[in-house]
């Protein structure tokens, strides 16, 4: 009996470590377990500094015409257990070196009837975790299509959400601030109004999704590596407070079409107790592949104007004329059309961004609505296409290339696709051997409308697979890319750094349509970028838009102070000075700033932070010893304290200060600035005010 008894506590154990294993971080601070369920269900759950943060949450994918899904009957074939710790350097960003240090459990698993295998690789930094599902070559399980994908994420209370919904095509959306239990009632309002397609979930919102606990947990949902699948939403169950992954589906409704061996991208969790943690986690960028780009010397962070805000506000337009020449005679014979003569991207005004551009130290000029066909493609058909290579008559690429080239100053070129991908790739290799010819290194592409093939989202696989075409094929020509309304970035960069920008969220061009929200900028870097680094276009002046076009009554809900800070805020190596040259001569000492401030860092300080309400960040120019402090404050007042204890010990320095007047509001009196300059060392304080949608701006340069 005695015999018996140790015998089955052997069994015992043996069966518990085959159901469950337990990971931890490389510090401790995350202890991650995965087990099977007696149905065979996998199941994994997340505590962070031994609180719970992710209950016990289901796997598997549900796959479509198949008897049998990968949701359960499996057992554990093998776990096997590693660490990894490397420390690598991008070829752009916030810091000079990043540390990649994790703990991995790859739990491969066995479908009984089927004999089908699939290994759950999990990743546990001590800054989050990061899982994802792998389908090795096998004989059971080769070409298979998604249905959907089962992951779940089980909250442990009714967190506090900033969000958007879950949009196929789109993330262009103010972030409504609620709880999870709001959130189906508020979503169903936002799709009523905005939302065109008719499959969603009232309780879906995209990723990045960012979440605090009622004892002062940040939580931060998303994904990362999303190549050759669909992009992830997360769907609600508020009944329970379990997310579950919501794959975008294509135009038949598939959400992946899958061919072993492959993976799924990673599903990231990021927690902390402090918010600032939260913005300078690495973690999506180190789950994915180092560069595969060898030589990056072509790849520059880039400060540029452009031929843009004018068009945005009305301005001025994309469009040579209103006729439609392209239609009517058959060719493009624009000798017969009338010039409506508001055409922005005309030689005269072009060379003056030119000579704006290499007064002030920009590197770039943007110029959109230089090539044929805006006409048809605004006034007659939304499926119009472009070539992409013939200028109107007004545009001299040549002339203007040279008359650049002359004054140190490049153009950037605009491709907008008009949604129709297929047209976009047959042109593109002649689209960049002619960017190579003429002498422009970046792009920046656009997807506005609906994609063509009709059906297809801007999410879906299949034109998630486009996206990562151009950025490859662009690198093949040297060329860096600045996507717009493409999915969100989700480290991608890491693998292929000529992806220097992406929009794919509420950009500055809404505040003329309208208005953002006055906390926007406080949301997005707890958001989207957490992905990747956005071209939000910030540097406004003018905040009263019918002062551009009388027509149009829009208003910038921002102080100019505010503006300033969002160069330091909201990281990007790809940085626009967004108003007109003659808005920018009206406020000189405040372009200053503008002026000065870097793209390109080698250090970044987190100083104080929340969610929603305000954001502060020092960052060390690369190359320099000197450092720029942005601060972006919500809809209420505060004062910001910060110390300057990150500046080098024994040296001096000179800190310009440029802050909201005490009387500065967004909404009342944005223009309101005050400039001071400071001695200032790494033993120096300071309080600041912070005005409504304000903030302020901090150039810090040594003393020689």
């Amino acid at each position: 009996m005695k015999n018996l008894f140790f015998a089955s506590l052997i069994l015992f154990a043996f069966s518990s470590i085959a159901k469950a294993q337990q990971l931890k971080s490389p510090e401790g601070k995350f202890v991650m377990e995965f087990s099977l369920q007696n149905d065979g269900t996998p199941t994994y759950n997340l505590k962070y500094k031994n609180k719970e943060v992710v209950k016990t949450s289901k796997l598997g994918l549900e796959l479509k015409d198949d008897k049998k899904s990968l949701l359960n009957d499996f057992t554990v074939v093998d776990t096997k257990t590693s660490t990894f710790d490397e420390t690598w350097k991008p070829v752009w960003g916030e810091v000079d070196n990043i540390r990649n240090h994790y703990n991995e459990l790859a739990v491969t698993l066995n479908q009984k009837g089927t004999e089908r295998q699939i290994v759950i690789r999990f990743r546990l930094f001590d800054d989050g975790l990061g899982f994802r599902y792998e389908f090795p070559a096998q004989k059971n399980l080769t070409y298979f299509v998604i249905k959907e994908e089962r992951s779940q994420f089980a909250m442990t209370g009714d967190h506090t959400a900033f969000w958007i919904p879950g949009d196929y095509d789109t993330q262009e959306y103010d972030y409504t601030k609620s709880k999870l239990s709001e959130i189906r009632g508020l979503s169903e309002k936002a799709y009523t109004a905005n939302v065109s397609q008719k499959n969603f979930s009232p309780t879906g919102v995209q990723t990045s999704l960012m979440l605090k606990t009622n004892d002062g947990l940040y939580i931060n949902l998303h994904e990362a590596a999303l190549i050759n699948y669909s992009c992830m939403h997360l769907n609600l169950d508020d009944k329970n407070m379990i997310f579950q992954s919501w794959l975008t589906p294509d135009a038949k409704g598939d959400k992946g079409y899958m061919q072993a061996p492959s993976h799924s991208p990673w599903r990231t969790i990021m927690v902390s107790d402090d918010a600032r943690e939260i913005l300078a986690s690495k973690m999506t960028y180190n789950l994915n592949d180092p560069s595969k780009i060898e030589n990056t010397s072509w790849i520059k962070p880039v400060k540029y104007i452009g031929v843009w805000w004018e068009m945005i506000t009305g301005k001025s337009s994309w469009s040579y004329t209103n006729d439609f020449p392209t239609v009517q005679l058959g060719v493009s014979d624009f000798s017969k059309a009338k010039p409506n003569g508001t055409h922005g991207a005309n030689n005269a005004n072009v060379k003056k961004y030119i000579d704006f551009a290499a007064a002030n130290g920009f590197d770039a000029v943007l110029v959109e609505g230089w090539n044929e066909g805006w006409e048809d493609w605004f006034g007659h058909s939304k499926d119009y296409v472009f070539d992409f290579l013939t200028p109107y008559p007004d545009f001299d690429v040549k002339g203007l290339h040279a008359y650049a080239k002359s004054k140190g100053v490049e153009i950037i070129m605009h491709h907008e696709t008009s949604g129709s991908v297929r047209n976009y790739e047959r042109h593109m290799d002649a689209a960049y051997k002619f960017m190579n010819d003429n002498g422009y290194t970046a792009v920046k592409s656009g997807y506005v409308g609906d994609i063509l093939p009709r059906g297809e989202n801007h999410y879906d696989q299949w034109i998630v697979n486009h996206y990562q075409y151009a950025i490859e094929k662009a690198a093949d020509y040297k060329i860096m890319v600045n996507a717009h309304e493409a999915v969100r970035p989700t480290g991608i960069a890491r693998t292929y750094p000529n992806l220097i920008g992406n929009e794919a969220a509420r950009g500055t061009e809404y505040q003329a349509f309208g208005g953002s929200k006055p906390n926007h900028v406080t949301v997005l870097p707890f958001t989207r970028l957490i992905g990747g680094p956005m071209d939000y276009t910030p540097g406004i002046f003018e905040m009263d838009i019918s002062k551009m076009n009388p027509e149009n009554k829009s208003h910038v809900n921002s102080t100019i102070a505010n503006q300033l800070a969002l160069y330091v805020t909201m990281y990007s190596p790809l940085q626009m000075a967004a108003d007109t040259p003659e808005n920018y001569n009206r406020f000189p000492d405040a372009f200053q700033f503008i002026k000065d401030v870097a793209v390109d860092w080698s250090e970044s300080k987190y100083i104080e932070a929340e969610p929603g309400d305000f954001i502060t960040v020092a960052r060390k120019a690369k190359g320099t010893n000197n450092w720029f402090v942005g601060n972006v404050n919500g809809e209420t007042p505060r004062t910001s304290n910060i110390d300057f204890s990150f500046l080098e010990k024994g040296k001096k320095y000179t800190a310009t200060i440029y802050a909201d007047a005490k009387d500065a509001h967004y909404k009342t009196n944005p223009q309101a600035y005050t400039i001071k300059k400071i001695a200032v060392t790494n033993k120096s304080k300071l309080s600041q005010l912070s005005a409504p949608g304000g903030g302020y701006a901090i150039s810090i340069i040594e003393t020689k």
